[in-house]
């Protein structure tokens, strides 16, 4: 990660689990995920070229994990499948980076103690897959965390830069519309692209 303070943050950008095991191989892969990478791309670009924060999440299970008792094998620590795809992977090296064994960001090792040290941040924006398992599943706990403190961060979730699997019982434009309405529910700002800049998302 480049040498800059967390405290020096006003945005944010998290990418969530964008890695092989989710868009393009194993157990859990939807390969039409594919379509959101250009546009993860670019904010990624326009994050790191600004000097605002990049964060990066990782499925990163244990081989032995209690999720795997729902859920098909998947993402386990050490494989490919637990990687960045090909087109993100170069950009990890500028940005954090933060394993988590559950659905949840939230309680990956020393994620909320440098959200907690972004003293200035005014805005996060969310990204990536899968929208109303593990976007869900951090943008609303956050928006709570940050109501406890009456921490005043706006949370934007760009529509274009999401997505979830498809699946006989699991459908993708469904499950997709369920997930933006009760992230919208809870407070947070959907987009249907971010373009925010230096000075926060239209």
């Amino acid at each position: 990660m480049k040498n800059k303070n967390l405290e020096n943050y006003e945005q944010l950008l998290i990418n969530v689990d964008m890695v092989n095991g989710f868009v393009k191989k194993g157990a859990m892969a939807d390969i039409t995920i594919s379509r959101i990478i250009p546009e993860n791309i670019r904010l990624v670009k326009d994050f790191l070229a600004r000097e605002q924060g990049v964060i990066f999440i990782k499925d990163t299970h244990n081989k032995d994990c209690r999720e795997f008792k729902r859920y098909p094998i998947h993402c386990v620590k050490g494989t490919k499948e637990a990687e960045l795809v090909s087109e993100l992977k170069p950009f990890e090296k500028d940005a954090l980076v933060y394993e988590k064994n559950s659905t949840s960001t939230i309680y990956a090792p020393h994620f909320i103690n440098d959200i907690n040290k972004m003293k200035k941040l005014r805005e996060i924006i969310v990204t990536g897959c899968c929208t109303d398992i593990c976007v869900m599943n951090l943008v609303i706990p956050l928006q709570n965390y940050f109501d406890q403190l009456d921490r005043d961060v706006n949370i934007i979730v760009p529509k274009n830069a999401v997505d979830t699997y498809d699946a006989p019982n699991h459908k993708k434009d469904e499950y997709n519309e369920m997930a933006f309405k009760f992230m919208e529910q809870a407070g947070i700002q959907l987009v249907k692209k971010y373009e925010g800049g230096n000075k926060y998302g239209k």
